[in-house]
């Protein structure tokens, strides 16, 4: 049967399994990570649209727990999946621009040996998918500009369709890859009905989901005023320049090779619209302070690239030092990569590293890397909240309700608080929001917060039930309070709140 394959499918088929192997065999080393809490919870309420994400990624996590339940693993087996076929679709474009088994094995090993990739694709969040369609609707523009098929734009716009329904940022990609084909040779491509046809199809593809967007006043501008003050304010240019290169330090060599060639050689000047449209991205991206890791999806594409370049113009020799290289630097970054150390063991091997590995959003330094920090402490909250629902009496459960701060917290006791019949926590936070109630009674109260703020005020009876005890945990020290009696006024002051925050998301007149 296997006959029949190339060497260079084989290859590729090795080196894919090799990077989903990576994955499972550290999955379940720490639980999931705050936001796919948020997106557990999105997949018990579809929609077109969210406060933060578009529909997508809610859409994949109700398949994924409708297959595998409400666990772990499937959450975390579908990123690992888009690495996966990452490989793939890196080894096909080697393919297409006449590359062999050594640009093969180059340009593959500098995608699964990528810090990058390795955290993105170990983390279900909408970061895996966008990558991955950036990398999809790459290697289909490639063929395109191969073939000269026009047809080609019905599958570009049909997957940057798709990839806008999982997140916003495949705008970047779009509109510097088409100014990348108009200013490098490639107008005629754009004199076809296949291209006006496939821009429309595109259009219908993501209209359920602007049209959810005008209904609720557009979230996705709020949200990105949000992220502007909160942690785009941190971006720098400088981090911003410093990050492309340590983002996949290992494969350094490979994506520079490949961006220079394939921009400055007549002889692959036919694909020079790849590297105009990463530097376009990247110019785009700096002006609007966004994350240095929005420019990811296009590292793949470069290390294609790079692959068939050093395989056309370098040695043997030189072919073997970058093959050699790429392990080499991993190593040390490899516990930043995938979480196969424990907390205690990452804690330390991070602590000589931390001004540069373990600074988060806030640009403050922690004793561990944000994501990791991200990844614990929602069990024992779950359960304490799970535990403590569960010994409330029959009588109290029928009106008492479950607030949370945040969405992490909220959907951390969605995941783990429904084997004790938890009901859905009412939260203010992102998608939340639109689900909690208008009104609320004269009901108790299992309130989860640092400390007891209003709520002290409002009931006049709250106690400390317990509280989560994790120095690792970016939320170390949350406490779970019984809330009683609330005062006369509760009602209303929480209907006034609701109604101010929802207003925010109301159609104007």
């Amino acid at each position: 049967m296997f006959k029949s394959v190339s060497n260079e499918w084989k290859l590729i088929g090795v080196i894919a399994f090799m990077k989903l192997a990576l994955h499972l065999f550290t999955f379940a080393n720490y639980e999931l990570h705050r936001d796919a809490f948020l997106y557990f919870s999105l997949a018990q309420h579809l929609d077109w649209g969210y406060a933060s994400v578009p529909p997508g990624i809610a859409v994949v996590a109700a398949f994924a727990t409708g297959v595998f339940g409400n666990t772990v693993f499937a959450l975390r087996i579908i990123p690992a999946l888009l690495g996966f076929f990452s490989v793939i679709l890196v080894g096909k474009i080697v393919l297409e621009l006449k590359g062999g088994t050594r640009a093969i094995l180059i340009a593959c090993l500098a995608f699964v040996l990528s810090p990058a990739f390795l955290r993105s694709n170990a983390l279900f969040q909408p970061v895996s998918f966008n990558q991955f369609f950036w990398l999809w609707s790459g290697y289909l523009l490639i063929r395109l500009v191969r073939t000269e098929n026009t047809r080609y734009w019905l599958l570009v716009f049909s997957v940057w369709g798709v990839a806008f329904l999982t997140k916003y940022s495949i705008a970047f990609f779009l509109v510097s890859s088409l100014l990348a084909l108009f200013f490098s040779g490639h107008r005629r491509l754009f004199f076809s009905g296949h291209f006006l046809l496939g821009g429309l199809i595109a259009v219908l593809i993501i209209s359920p989901n602007l049209y959810w967007q005008y209904q609720h006043n557009w979230p996705l501008i709020h949200h990105m005023s949000e992220l502007q003050k909160t942690q785009f304010a941190n971006v720098s240019i400088i981090g911003f320049v410093l990050d492309q290169f340590l983002m996949n330090i290992p494969g350094f060599f490979i994506w520079t090779i490949g961006l220079i060639r394939f921009l400055f050689f007549r002889s692959v000047r036919k694909y020079r619209f790849i590297p105009l449209a990463f530097l376009l991205t990247v110019a785009v991206l700096l002006l609007m302070q966004g994350k240095s890791y929005y420019t990811l999806g296009f590292y793949s594409i470069l290390f294609a690239l790079g692959g068939v370049a050093i395989e056309k113009y370098r040695k043997p020799g030189w072919q073997l030092f970058y093959l050699v290289f790429m392990p080499i630097v991993l190593l040390p970054l490899l516990p930043f990569s995938l979480p196969m150390l424990g907390l205690e063991r990452m804690a330390r091997y991070s602590k000589s590293s931390a001004q540069f590995t373990n600074r988060w959003e806030d640009g403050k330094v922690y004793q561990l890397p944000q994501d990791y920090a991200d990844m614990t402490g929602w069990r024992e909250l779950g359960e304490l909240v799970g535990k403590s629902w569960q010994a409330l009496p029959d009588s109290v459960k029928k009106n008492a309700f479950i607030f949370a701060q945040n969405y992490g917290q909220a959907g951390a006791v969605n995941f783990y608080g429904e084997k004790y019949g938890c009901p859905q926590p009412v939260c203010f936070n992102d998608q939340f929001l639109f689900w909690a109630p208008d009104t609320i009674g004269m009901q108790p109260l299992l309130y989860i917060d640092q400390d007891m703020g209003d709520i002290e005020f409002l009931y006049q009876d709250v106690k400390l039930i317990g509280q989560v005890q994790n120095p690792y945990f970016r939320e170390n020290g949350l406490k779970l309070y019984y809330c009683t009696n609330p005062i006369s006024g509760f009602p209303t002051f929480y209907g006034n709140k609701v109604k101010e925050l929802k207003s925010v998301y109301s159609k104007p007149e």
